[in-house]
């Protein structure tokens, strides 16, 4: 059996690192990694309160967050190659391309 506290712990910790590397970094793909690293936060926690609560229903929801995490690589991966052709530049401060 785990224990909760210890695992809200931890993901508490992964998302700290999370949002600490959005606010930090300046590279897209460093950001882009820090979004995953909050997202895998959130499913820790998930996963462990469907164990601690003997729920599947949360599990399910898990895999939904994973799925929209897959997607939101391939298309911020995609963002980020575009800005590269365009302007040999990946750094979020420099980029105003998207701006009206």
């Amino acid at each position: 059996m785990i224990r909760l506290p210890l695992v809200l712990i931890f993901s508490a910790l992964l998302f700290s690192a999370g949002v600490y590397g959005v606010l930090a970094r300046r590279n897209a793909v460093m950001v882009l990694m820090a979004i995953e690293l909050m997202l895998n936060a959130v499913n820790v926690n998930l996963i462990a309160f469907s164990s601690a609560l003997q729920d599947v229903g949360t599990q399910v929801f898990a895999l939904f967050v994973i799925a929209v995490a897959a997607a939101e690589v391939g298309i911020g991966l995609a963002i980020v190659i575009l800005l590269f052709r365009n302007r040999a530049n990946i750094n979020v401060d420099e980029v105003s391309l998207l701006k009206w």
